[in-house]
């Protein structure tokens, strides 16, 4: 278990989220928790000695990351299959291209400021579900 301050986190969160007229957001406590929930899943700061790295929470399942979570931006990187991607670009609120450090033809990256809640779980689990299923089968 990472021993970290949440309450920084989430007091940043709610500031940036002041005046902003979505409601059905998560916030950076409950994604956690959400991911955390899915089931044999690992959260780990890898990137903390690094200059910046000690926002980057990074979940993982299988032992493989399925989530990239910045704390200070607060925003998400997911995996997705690649025919999704260019359709939730197109039309999802909150759905962006990720950080030039990630492959935009395998992730993308999501803006907990604008995307709806079940939307962010359901691409979440899906990152999820991606990851558990090519790596399990490698297990096996």
């Amino acid at each position: 278990m990472i021993l970290w301050n949440l309450s920084y986190f989430c007091r940043r969160f709610e500031e940036k989220q002041h005046g902003l007229m979505n409601i059905n957001m998560m916030n950076i406590e409950e994604y956690r928790e959400f991911c955390l929930s899915l089931g044999d899943v690992e959260e780990k700061l890898p990137f903390a000695k690094m200059p910046g790295g000690d926002s980057l929470l990074v979940f993982y399942v299988s032992g493989h990351t399925f989530c990239y979570c910045d704390l200070n931006e607060l925003t998400v990187v997911v995996k997705c299959q690649t025919e999704r991607i260019v359709e939730l670009l197109d039309t999802a609120d909150g759905v962006e291209p990720p950080d030039n450090h990630f492959n935009p033809k395998y992730w993308i990256g999501i803006n907990l400021q604008t995307i709806d809640t079940e939307l962010l779980k359901e691409l979440t689990q899906n990152s999820y579900e991606i990851v558990k299923g090519k790596y399990s089968k490698k297990r096996k």
